[in-house]
């Protein structure tokens, strides 16, 4: 419930999709790309491939040719006249025919000159256009297979963090049981403790009407009393509050019933044994150095991309472009396309060198990336070192904590039966009473403490499992 329920837990999961879609994402740079484009255009003015002057010229192509062809002629047959080829008469005659046909010829040439300069007309106020580019790359300077390796290592760390916030939250989860265990015990021995210094109140009062005993002593009693119920009530307060952390942090409501199997029912016992796993696991598990190793390949990956934006870039194109107006046969008012395919290529010449230094300068950080991981290494070590210690403490602690109990529990026996048989006085039963709680109150902790240290040492190690 609480893996489920783990907002931070949640989003790291969250994070590893998007890390994948990423990487899907990377893999496609290797396949071609394929892009339409169209495209609407108005134009307040046409394009006109002749200008003013050529265009009045052609309009007047008529006119000014049959001005010219009869002032020639006329000089012709003038001097032909003049150089007895011809007669008088016969280039009189002759201008006749000319002046007469001069109009016909100039309208012609007028109407020519205009279909010329329609043929001239481009209409090109409306404009479409449309193409469709492909393009695939062919060497990017390893560039593309850089963004894959980046993309795989992306997805291992956003993997390795999903991992260790899953053990962050087992930990907190068995850190919470355990405390729960431990309160439900303390407020079971508190309520022991209290029916114990209850009974002696109660032995003390009737001694005092027997003339047994002092006011003093049934005094003394009843602090105790008071000190044993203020105990059982801080315990009980505890208790709640760990219980309403438990279920904030499962997902419950803060006010649900829950029932521990180990505070119902005696626990096992802790001791178990750690020495079959050795150091290197942890090298292996902990998702701190993978994240950090993924980090240096990162890094490495980084330098591969920059050295590549200063290499040669090679990519082959295609498409096929339509447009209305054309140009593929005058200037026609219909759509026509024409097909294309190429070769593109890029290749730095100068750049002052700053590729040397980009590259320089994410070798650099790689370097600083592999000192983190060596340094992690080395942490990690000595925190599994010294989880090992700690739990060989707790062990010891626990074997001293259960001497002590059967001590204090015969020692207990003995003040009873000597209070009973009025050898011992209330005083010392009550030693033996606080000595007894004591007792218990370290076993408990000894037992917990003994749980706790082992749930380090595995989340040291890396291998917290969540058992489901």
């Amino acid at each position: 419930m609480a893996l489920r329920n783990n907002k931070q837990l949640n989003a790291s999961r969250l994070k590893k999709d998007v890390a994948r879609n990423t990487r899907k994402a990377a893999r496609t740079l290797y396949l071609p790309k394929i892009d339409a484009l169209g495209g609407y255009e108005y134009t307040s003015r046409e394009i006109s491939i002749l200008n003013n002057s050529q265009k009045s010229l052609f309009i007047n192509l008529g006119s000014t040719l049959s001005s010219s062809l009869a002032t020639g002629m006329t000089e012709t047959l003038t001097g032909l006249a003049q150089g007895g080829l011809i007669s008088p008469q016969t280039a009189a005659d002759l201008g006749v025919i000319m002046k007469h046909a001069a109009p016909a010829l100039s309208q012609a040439g007028d109407h020519l000159g205009q279909a010329i300069n329609d043929a001239f007309h481009t209409n090109t106020h409306n404009i479409w256009m449309g193409s469709l580019t492909v393009r695939q790359p062919l060497f990017m300077g390893g560039a593309i297979t850089a963004a894959n390796r980046m993309a795989d290592i992306t997805e291992r760390m956003a993997a390795a963090d999903v991992e260790g916030k899953t053990q962050s939250t087992i930990y907190t989860i068995d850190e919470t049981y355990w405390l729960i265990v431990s309160l439900a015990q303390k407020k079971k021995l508190a309520e022991s403790y209290c029916e114990l210094v209850t009974k002696l109140d109660d032995d003390i009062k009737k001694l005092i009407t027997e003339g047994f005993a002092t006011r003093a002593d049934g005094l003394a009693v009843s602090v105790k009393v008071n000190e044993a119920e203020m105990a059982l009530t801080m315990a009980d307060n505890g208790l709640s509050l760990a219980r309403m952390l438990l279920c904030q942090l499962c997902g419950l409501p803060l006010d649900a019933k829950i029932k521990l199997e180990d505070e119902l029912s005696p626990a096992t016992d802790p001791m178990m044994d750690m020495a079959d796993y050795a150091d290197s696991t942890a090298m292996d598990h902990r998702s701190e150095l993978k994240l950090l190793q993924a980090s240096v390949d990162l890094s490495r990956q980084a330098t591969r991309l920059t050295r590549a934006a200063f290499l040669p870039h090679v990519a082959l194109t295609g498409g096929y472009l339509i447009s209305n107006p054309n140009v593929f046969n005058g200037f026609e008012k219909r759509f026509s396309g024409v097909w294309n395919v190429g070769v593109m290529m890029q290749v730095p010449l100068w750049n002052w060198f700053e590729g040397t230094y980009k590259v320089r300068a994410t070798k650099a950080a790689t370097a600083i990336a592999s000192l983190e991981l060596s340094e992690a290494q080395e942490m990690i070590e000595l925190q599994v070192a010294q989880s090992r210690f700690k739990v060989d403490e707790s062990r010891k602690r626990l074997i001293a904590a259960l001497h002590n109990l059967e001590g204090a529990e015969e020692n207990l026996r003995c003040a009873n039966i000597g209070f009973r048989e009025g050898v011992m006085e209330s005083t010392q039963v009550m030693a033996a009473q606080t000595a007894w709680q004591t007792a218990h109150t370290q076993k408990i902790d000894a037992e917990i403490d003994m749980r706790l240290s082992q749930l380090a040492l595995k989340k040291a190690l890396g291998i917290l499992d969540a058992g489901i």
